[in-house]
């Protein structure tokens, strides 16, 4: 990244799409869980969790150069963000533009490192592990331990989240709800992770962490996930305006695309491509697709008290 990832580039929908290939029955999950989410909401409208979801993580760094072995406190780092983030605590919230302010939605989901392994022993919720791989792809090989990466915890359990050393100018990706257990979680590039050490400008503000979580919870591209860009292509929330296709860097407001002015795309929103510093917001209707799934394939974390 110092040589030069300066635009986000997500990996989330590559890898679904060749794990559907392999693993038909993920595909035929994605659906189902699709219906569900979709009969909840217009039954209720809106569905929220009854008290915020406690989601308990695992951080598995990998690292091949010191430099990717981060910091205990860099990993702090990234925790305080996403619970600021997923509670509309963040700092920056206040440069919502004033039209969509009323949207600006607590997803009452917070984050903690695990403090007792699948064992029951005691942990701080980071494991490290020396690998001779350089750098990895998107075929998860980080995921298994035989493959020079760190097998799962728990899915049912835990969050899994793999930091190592992302080849093709990658930041991350995420697995959606219903696919394979032993593969579930979400993976950052270590200079795209946390707010110090390793992280690098402008994606050090820990919000490609808050982005591919979003994935986790079943969130789309605010832009939709077609295989190309349509301004028909929906990212199946009523409250964020389609747009043709991912914003980069920093835009100004507005951005108009597929006739959606005068406010245009709201590119500020986590699941755009913006840089990190341009994202501050989840909607309503995004919180409400999180919060059904808390409800659906993801609740065992939920009520999980590891």
């Amino acid at each position: 990244m110092a040589d030069g990832i300066k635009l986000r580039h997500c990996a989330t929908m590559e890898v679904f799409n060749r794990q559907v290939e392999v693993f038909p029955e993920y595909r035929r999950a994605q659906a189902a869980i699709e219906n569900d989410i979709f009969s909840l909401l217009e039954s209720t409208g809106t569905f929220r969790v009854s008290q915020p979801a406690i989601v308990h993580v695992v951080v598995h760094v990998i690292y091949h150069a010191e430099e990717e072995n981060i910091s205990d406190e860099q990993v702090f780092s990234q925790m305080e963000v996403l619970n600021k983030d997923f509670r509309a605590q963040n700092a920056d919230i206040d440069q919502v533009p004033e039209v969509w302010q009323r949207l600006v939605a607590d997803a009452s989901i917070e984050f903690a490192l695990a403090k007792v392994d699948p064992e029951g022993n005691e942990t701080n919720g980071i494991t490290r592990t020396a690998t001779e791989t350089a750098s990895f792809g998107t075929d998860n090989a980080m995921k298994f331990t035989d493959q020079g990466g760190h097998s799962a915890w728990s899915t049912d359990s835990y969050l899994n989240i793999w930091v190592c050393s992302l080849g093709s100018g990658i930041l991350g990706y995420a697995q959606f709800p219903g696919g394979p257990p032993e593969t579930d979680g979400v993976v950052i590039d270590f200079r795209a992770f946390g707010t110090q050490g390793s992280a690098i400008a402008p994606f050090n503000a820990g919000r490609t962490a808050t982005h591919e979580i979003g994935h986790y919870f079943n969130l789309s591209h605010i832009f939709g996930d077609g295989r190309a860009n349509s301004c028909s292509d929906s990212d199946y929330v009523e409250d964020t305006p389609n747009q043709l296709g991912p914003n980069y860097e920093k835009p100004s407001f507005p951005s108009i695309s597929c006739d959606n002015g005068p406010h245009g795309d709201m590119f500020m929103n986590y699941m755009d491509y913006v840089d990190d510093e341009a994202m501050f917001m989840f909607t309503e209707g995004q919180a409400a697709r999180m919060n059904a799934v808390l409800n659906g394939p993801r609740a065992s974390l939920f009520n999980q008290q590891t």
